[in-house]
């Protein structure tokens, strides 16, 4: 184990076991270094990846302190590096998303009301209404993520922002398979909202398991990766 490996591991074991908790400021960095046992270019560190992860907050002339640890914050962070992953990697997400946004739809039928069933229904209109790409692309993402807002659960709501986020740079380059993609993408979208009005859980799942399929089948189709 590295040295920053070593400083890393002590760190987080000592959130884990309670000794830190949110909101402690940390020990000096000799108390710390001589705990751990590693150097002082190795706790900095190590410091600076948990503050980059959002475990730790460091403020200028004050120290480093735990943070609240929010699940839905941590859970953000991984958007650093999912932006990264290649094609395969999108389709990995992408059967996750199969998993995860049924259920949020599923919640979200079982809560949601009037008013946002109009203000998505609006939304639809917006995306129906256009051709640009990237205005296609905003009002997707608000139409699923006020989904999942609805559903109720912060943590949720973070991780499918994270899976959906590589996602969403992606294009299909081909005018006719872009317009046939939208034509059945519209579709989808429409029968998520009818699962959602009727405050049908299993039609919800149903209709947003689907829109999650074609959306991988045209992944595939334009990846090479079929199969």
């Amino acid at each position: 184990m590295s040295a920053l490996d070593t400083a890393l591991h002590g760190l987080r074991a000592l959130i884990a076991d309670g000794a830190l908790r949110p909101g402690d400021r940390l020990p000096s960095e000799g108390e710390l270094c001589e705990r751990l046992g590693v150097s002082r270019g190795s706790l900095r560190e190590a410091i600076r990846m948990l503050a980059a992860l959002g475990v730790l907050d460091t403020r200028h002339g004050s120290g480093s302190y735990v943070s609240e640890l929010r699940a839905a914050d941590l859970i953000g962070s991984l958007s650093l590096t999912v932006g990264l992953l290649p094609m395969a990697g999108v389709l990995e997400l992408t059967e996750l998303r199969r998993v995860l946004e049924p259920h949020a739809a599923a919640l979200a039928a079982a809560r949601i009301d009037e008013d946002t069933v109009a203000s998505l229904d609006r939304v639809l209109d917006e995306i129906e209404a256009t051709t640009d790409f990237e205005a296609q692309s905003r009002l997707d993402h608000e139409f699923h993520m006020a989904i999942s807002g609805v559903a109720g659960n912060e943590a949720l709501t973070s991780l499918i922002d994270v899976l959906r986020s590589r996602s969403r740079a992606y294009r299909i380059s081909d005018p006719e398979d872009a317009a046939e993609l939208k034509v059945h993408s519209d579709a989808g979208h429409r029968a998520i909202l009818r699962g959602l009005a009727a405050a049908d859980p299993v039609a919800a799942s149903a209709a947003a398991s689907a829109h999650v399929a074609y959306t991988e089948y045209w992944v595939r189709r334009y990846s090479g990766l079929e199969g």
